[in-house]
């Protein structure tokens, strides 16, 4: 219980530190994804075992941090592409209400954690999806989410074909990103037009966690 409530008083201090306003309930409701998150995590191998940062910073408040440079929307839909644990899907299901998530991924196992846990925790607007993203058909997001470490180029190719116009790709991401922005941007020609141009939002300053972490968001 101690640690819980050391958890809850950490998030609800890194969130006031940004201005990400989010009332007692969500903030218990966040917490509670991270104990299952972890408990989890003993099972299937859905973050590294060998952390170097609390659960509740490194993982459950770095996907909050999306929205300082996007303010999620009523009826806004959210494609969480290889979104592994829920991240950062589940958290700002939790924290969006009003926004409709769906969580993607290939591995069967993780994706069965993660309806688990939406169903655990009792969330209504996000749903978890065992799928290849080259199989998701038939569908268009406004917005897509990846923290995944694939290249920036492929998951510019994959939200190409699955965002609206003028639609987005907001990416979490680390490292020095020039070459791989410079080779997405080179290549758009063959995924629609997209990106038109790519933002980058360094958040190395927030936490000594974060080092060289960046919000990279792509734009169609």
């Amino acid at each position: 219980m101690e640690r819980l409530n050391n958890d809850f008083e950490t998030l609800k201090t890194l969130c006031a530190e940004q201005a990400i306003k989010l009332d007692p309930l969500t903030l218990e409701q966040l917490i509670q994804y991270g104990s299952l998150l972890e408990e989890w995590n003993h099972k299937i191998n859905l973050i590294s075992r060998k952390e170097d940062a609390p659960v509740i910073v490194k993982h459950i408040f770095h996907s909050l941090l999306i929205a300082l440079y996007h303010p999620f929307v009523k009826e806004e839909k959210v494609l969480d592409l290889g979104t592994g644990g829920g991240l950062p899907g589940i958290p700002l299901a939790i924290s969006f209400p009003d926004t409709q998530f769906l969580l993607v991924d290939a591995t069967g196992k993780k994706i069965a954690a993660c309806q688990a846990m939406i169903k655990k925790l009792g969330i209504k607007n996000a749903i978890a999806l065992h799928t290849r993203i080259e199989d998701l058909k038939g569908v268009v997001f406004d917005t897509v989410l990846s923290r995944q470490v694939a290249p920036l180029d492929q998951l510019c190719a994959y939200a190409g074909r699955l965002l609206k116009p003028g639609g987005l790709l907001i990416c979490l991401k680390g490292g020095n990103l020039e070459k791989e922005i410079t080779k997405a941007v080179n290549s758009r020609k063959n995924h629609n037009g997209f990106p038109s141009d790519v933002e980058l939002h360094s958040i190395s300053s927030i936490s000594t966690f974060f080092s060289e972490k960046q919000i990279v968001i792509a734009r169609g």
